[in-house]
């Protein structure tokens, strides 16, 4: 038997209203931060070096922007408009940096629907203090059929000491 946390459900276009909302979570762990920069090629040392991260303006390692950015995508593909949707546009402002262990939560909300099932929505993400880390707008196409699937299971996926 399978629960909601193993189903993705999509939210069609119809079903969508102007001033909904969705939230989507996540924690950077250390292996997120090696692995991205392994996937992304962006191997900035500010991402993986304790001690070239220590003399930066942050004073430790920070995420790469982009991971908080993939939240927002990952937010839009699985819970809303969910499966089905095509990202068409984005732009992201970078407000603070996302630290190892800070916990994430993107908030979208539509802002508006226009024809051809394009949806325009408010992306914010902020830390597990409620700190706004980025903001900004996505535009996406949402899906017209209803859709609920089994939750693609990944690898685990270990980056060895």
């Amino acid at each position: 038997m399978s629960s909601a946390l193993d189903t993705l459900e999509n939210i069609t276009y119809d079903e969508l209203n102007e001033g909904d909302s969705a939230t989507f979570t996540r924690t950077l762990t250390e292996n997120d931060l090696i692995l991205f920069a392994a996937v992304s090629g962006d191997v900035n040392p500010v991402h993986l070096d304790p001690e070239f991260a220590a003399e930066s303006m942050f004073g430790e390692r920070i995420a790469h922007g982009m991971w908080s950015g993939s939240l927002i995508s990952a937010a839009l593909a699985t819970v809303m408009p969910g499966p089905g949707t095509i990202y068409l546009e984005q732009n992201l402002a970078f407000k603070r940096p996302v630290k190892l262990d800070d916990t994430l939560t993107v908030t979208l909300t539509v802002l508006t629907k226009a024809p051809k099932n394009r949806v325009t929505l408010q992306c914010d993400v902020k830390n597990q203090n409620n700190q706004q880390v980025v903001s900004g707008e996505a535009k996406v196409i949402a899906p017209t059929e209803k859709v609920s699937l089994p939750k693609p299971i990944l690898p685990d996926i270990k980056i060895e000491d």
